[in-house]
Order: structure tokens, then sequence, then C-alpha cells
């Protein structure tokens, strides 16, 4: 494996930062989807032909580059530490990703077989997307390539392989570049691949039509004010969503359903007879089924984060709880470790318990009964569990929804809004479904199933949209199949490094000194 001439690590950290940099203006607000390509190029040319530790070096720098920009919305009213904390762990795992790769590169480097050793790159973004939406803690999975592709071609190979093949092809299409960048010689083989691979984008099917159509209502009520003390004001984000009701009412008599945002109830409607009295008026109001978002104070002492369906004849509304509470924002894993490092972890008074079942409210709408599949606010960037969701919905046989209820409050002005609502885009192509999503505050939309969206509403403005929405039943081949494509990725490591084995090098620095040529073109590149 390489040895890298001090001279030149300068400027492999530099493609590695830009490369970075570019991932990050791929995702929303800064929406240049086509800047994640060269953004993988910049970091896979930084990290050819170097040791595991180099590689690992310069993917951590490549995850600062993209995460401390765009996760920079997780500090805006808690402080930087836990900012970048958050940053930093995620490029932790582009660290990792980068002493991987290298490593089992080496033996097509050494052998000039460029292309395989390009073809391990999106093998390995796969993957290291795949373990950092995993652990610890259930993972996060925020800011994935797929997740800033909604508005590109590439968004459509969701229906065949879900986010992951979204990423996997964003990652192929870099690989001429690489080639080209560290051989000097024309990519013909990868790049004939990234042309069909574009071209092939076009050629997914996606549904315009569906089964049937409900016509949905949504509350957009907003927040007295911004920030983790959004529900300070007793009852008053509550009042705001039954107002807003009360004028959606007016504005609309053919309404099949109406949904609330998460947290949209501030007070627990099962255990207090005002917050219960309002959503009562509310229903009353619209005269049709309503979901609303809640925090339940049960199991004591933990709270749930709930979303119920009330129907106009009363009784006991049907309940979903949150399956994937968020760590270190609805829970605290180690509270007292954690404490040693900051004191904001206290802010999170009370845990969160976790749901143990998928739910699929069954509304009875003017064209026949349909499934409205609650999901509450991170779960949306979830693979599995938005999976299981769908295919618990399709046993049910009614054609479905998705509803993604969420509370941006506590990120103010800033680009997380706009980041969950491109994740919804991408499930809505990947799952065949319309999706409803609704914040507290914004943004707030109607997404079709082939991933396109109505207006948005304004951040911090009060909006009662309504539409006519598709309704699907049936599965795509992603939902059929699962995560074959990261199994596929695996299975391709697992052969890379057994052959990494057989090869393994001989010297005392176990590994050889890049030809000139690679330096140059890589210090050039």
């Amino acid at each position: 494996m390489g040895v890298v001439d001090p001279r030149v690590l300068p400027v492999r950290l530099l493609l590695a930062l830009a490369g970075g940099l570019l991932l990050w203006l791929s995702f929303p607000d800064h929406d240049i989807a086509i800047a994640a390509i060269p953004g993988v190029a910049l970091i896979a040319i930084a990290m050819w032909d170097v040791r595991p530790r180099t590689g690992a070096l310069l993917g951590l720098v490549a995850g600062l580059g993209c995460f401390v920009p765009t996760l920079s919305w997780s500090g805006i009213f808690v402080g930087r530490f836990p900012w970048f904390a958050l940053a930093t762990t995620e490029a932790l795992y582009v660290a990792a990703m980068g002493a991987v790769l290298v490593w089992v590169q080496a033996p097509f480097i050494r052998r000039g077989r460029h292309l395989g050793a390009t073809l391990l790159v999106p093998v390995l973004w796969v993957l290291q997307e795949l373990v950092r939406g995993t652990v610890p803690y259930g993972g996060f999975p925020w800011a994935r390539i797929a997740f800033g592709q909604a508005d590109a071609p590439f968004a459509r190979w969701a229906a065949i392989g879900g986010a992951p093949l979204i990423t996997f092809v964003v990652a192929l299409m870099a690989t001429p570049l690489v080639v080209l960048a560290v051989t000097r010689r024309a990519p013909w083989v990868s790049g004939t691949l990234a042309v069909a691979l574009f071209a092939g984008s076009y050629a997914v099917p996606l549904p315009t039509e569906g089964d049937s159509t409900a016509r949905i209502g949504m509350v957009q009520g907003n927040v007295p004010k911004a920030g983790l003390d959004f529900n300070a004001e007793r009852r008053q984000v509550l009042d705001n969503h039954v107002s807003g009701t009360e004028r959606l009412a007016e504005a609309h008599d053919d309404l099949d359903l109406v949904i609330w945002p998460e947290n949209s109830s501030d007070i627990d409607p099962l255990r207090n007879d005002d917050a219960r009295r309002q959503v009562d008026r509310a229903v009353a109001a619209v005269d049709t089924p309503l979901v609303v978002g809640a925090i339940l104070d049960e199991p004591r002492p933990a709270v749930s984060n709930a979303s119920l369906l009330y129907e106009p004849d009363g009784g006991t509304p049907e309940r979903y709880v949150k399956k994937h509470p968020v760590p270190f924002a609805e829970y605290v894993p180690h509270r007292d470790f954690y404490r040693l490092f900051s004191s904001q972890v206290d802010l999170v008074r009370a845990g969160f318990a976790k749901g143990d079942r998928t739910v699929a409210f069954e509304v009875e709408g003017a064209q026949g009964t349909f499934s409205a599949v609650p999901t509450i606010c991170f779960e949306v960037a979830y693979d599995g569990l938005m999976r299981d969701a769908v295919r618990h919905a399709e046993k049910q046989g009614d054609p479905s929804l998705l509803v993604v209820q969420t509370n941006n409050a506590t990120f103010g002005h800033t680009a997380e809004s706009t980041q969950q609502y491109a994740i919804s885009r991408i499930r809505a192509i990947e799952h065949g479904r319309s999706v409803a999503h609704v914040s507290t505050v914004g943004v707030s939309g109607f997404i079709n199933p082939n991933g396109t969206s109505t207006p948005t509403t304004d951040l911090f403005t009060a909006a009662q949209p309504a539409e006519h929405v598709v309704l699907r039943s049936g599965l795509t081949l992603s939902d059929r199949v699962g995560p074959w494509v990261e199994w596929v990725c695996g299975l391709l490591l697992l052969g890379a490094v057994v052959l990494r084995v057989m090869k393994r090098p001989t010297g005392r620095l176990g590994g050889q000194t890049p030809s000139p040529q690679t330096e140059e073109a890589t210090a050039g590149a």
C-alpha cells in the first residue's frame, strides 16, 4: 500500500475537504444534487493508494466537511458542542470507510486494475451508510447521499432498491472521474456504465395514478415561539391546531381525513379533560376522522410520542407509538456518562418509551376504505421501519398513503425541515405511495407516488393545505426484495477482503511506494 509523500498530503486533505463540502451542497437548502458526484470523486481520488491510517484521516476530513454544515441545525438552540459532537461522530464513519476502502483497494491498484479499485467506492459508501444508520442506539441515517437526490433522475432508482441503490448509483457515477484522474486515460468502461445508469434512471417506471383518491386536509398550527420551549404556553399549540382545523372546515366540507403534526397536542388529551374537549371540538368541526400527534404521560415514569386516530362517533382513539425514539433528544442512554461531557443531556427530563408495533389506521373515505400509515419525525429516515410499515398496510388489503408527522419548531429557520421533506419524497418513490408530510411549523406538503410535490407551506406560518391524494396498493420491487443492495455490497466487500488477505503484500512497510505517475496524477487532480 502506498506511502504518501508529505508534500502531497496537504493536497489530498484539500481534495477530501472539497469533496465533503460538495456533498453538503447536494442537500437542501442548496439542492445542487449533481454536486454529490464530484464530491464522491474528489474523496476517492484523495484516498487513492494510501495507507489505511491516511485513508482514515482523509475520511474524517471529508466527513467533517459534509456533516458540520449539513447538521448545523442540530445546535441551533442547544449550542455548538452537541452540534460538533454529532457531526464528528458521523464523520468517524467516513473515516472508518476510508481505512477499509484503501486497504481492500491495494491488490487492485498494485496490479493496475483501476476499474476494480474504483468500483469498491460505491460498495463502501453503501455499507458506511448502513452502519451509520444502525449503530449505536439505532444509528442516525441523516445526510445519506440518496437524500440529496429528490430532484435528480437518480431518485427513481429508489423504486428498485430504495435509498441504498440511489447512493450506489450516484457513487458509481463518480468512478469515471476517479479513473481519469489517477490514470490520465479515458475511462471507457466506467464511463459507459455511468451513461447507462443515467439513461436507465428514466426507464424506471413510477406510478402517477392509483386505486382511488381521498380528500386529505392537514393543519400546520404554528407555535408561540421557536425553540426547545415551543410549548411553554400551556395549551397554546393545541389551541392553534384547533383553530386551524375550524378554518379548514370552513373552506372544505368534503374531507375524508384530517392530519395534525407531531406534538400538536402539547397536553395529553387522554388524561386532561380540557385538552380532550379541544380535540373533540376539532373533530366536531370537520366531522371526519382526525389524526393527532400527542405526548402521552405513559407508561410512567416514561412518556410516549404517539399518533392518535379520533373518529367522529367518539370512542377510544386508535394509537401508534413511535417505535424509534431519538437518542439524546427523546431519551438519553447512559446519562451519567454523557453528563461528563455536557449538562445539556438533562434537558431531556423524561425518557420516551419505545413503541412495539406497526399500525395502519383504517379510514372510511368517500371512495371506500383506505389506510393511513403513520410515522413520526425522524422515523422517516429509517429504511427498515418504513418498509415494515408499508408491508403491514398492504396486508390489510386496502389502498394506503404514508403519513409523516413532525415537529420542526426546535430547529428554527434552518434546513432541517427541508432536508426531512426531501427524505419523504424519496420514500414516496421507494414505496409507490403518496405521502402527507405535516409539521407544526413547516414545511408541510403532499407528495405524489412519483416523488413530485404540491407547493409546500412556509416556515412558522399557520396553514391548512388540502388535496385530493392518490391512494395505492401493491408493493414496489424495493418493498418485495428488501435490503438487497446492502447484501450485494456486503458480499462484494467480503470477496475483496478475501482477495486482500490472499494477496497480502510483503515488506517492512506492508506496501509499495506509489508510482510517480500516481502521485503526480493525484496531486494535479
